[in-house]
């Protein structure tokens, strides 16, 4: 039994009274937001806004090995594993994005892509919806494209694990990803008569 929705009483709630463009392209939208809190003070914050994006957590066919890709992240300067990912085109079909982003940035080809969740990495001041995949089995059909990845690898998902604990990897989607993984290995193992 799940718990309904609570209805919302608004007291929270913050007014806007406008938004002003500052900067937008086909990967980002910047904006000023003129907002009101309920207690009545009112400040500008910015807000960001980006388009769709898919992430595809790709299994090896034995559900053993995360494909990871090694790149770097100019924005934080430092080099991170990933899961493979990029922005859905206009009217493009998600699974469809979330395929080509693994080809473009691995060199292989999902099979059965299936979609798991939308999550907002973050709420407080971004709209940018990122959809996660999963894929089970991969085939080899070429090399990544030379601007996406240093280095494309199989990695066991215990150690995908290790290496978020190990800060290695710290996006968002590739942990959701590596968890998932973990948490439908454990449900997925058949219990032992001493683990019951």
């Amino acid at each position: 039994m799940t718990n309904p929705e609570p209805e919302p009483a608004g007291r929270t709630q913050w007014v806007v009274h406008g938004e002003r463009i500052v900067d937008e392209n086909r990967h980002i939208r910047l904006s000023v937001a003129d907002v009101e809190l309920p207690n009545g003070v009112r400040f500008e914050q910015y807000v960001i806004r980006l388009p769709r994006c898919a992430m595809t957590l790709v299994l090896d066919d034995a559900g053993e090995r995360i494909l990871l890709i090694w790149r770097h992240r100019f924005i934080l300067d430092r080099w991170d594993w990933e899961i493979p990912g990029g922005y859905v085109d206009p009217d493009e079909d998600g699974p469809i994005a979330a395929a080509r982003e693994v080809e473009e940035e691995t060199g292989w080809r999902p099979r059965n892509v299936e979609f798991l969740l939308t999550y907002q990495p973050a709420v407080g001041s971004a709209d940018a919806p990122q959809d996660l995949y999963v894929a089970h089995g991969a085939d080899l059909v070429g090399e990544p494209e030379p601007d996406e990845a240093e280095m494309v690898r199989w990695v066991p998902i215990e150690e995908a694990q290790a290496m978020i604990a190990r800060g290695e990897i710290v996006g968002a989607a590739t942990v959701m990803g590596v968890l998932h993984a973990v948490a439908a290995r454990a449900t997925a193992r058949p219990r032992t008569p001493e683990a019951r």
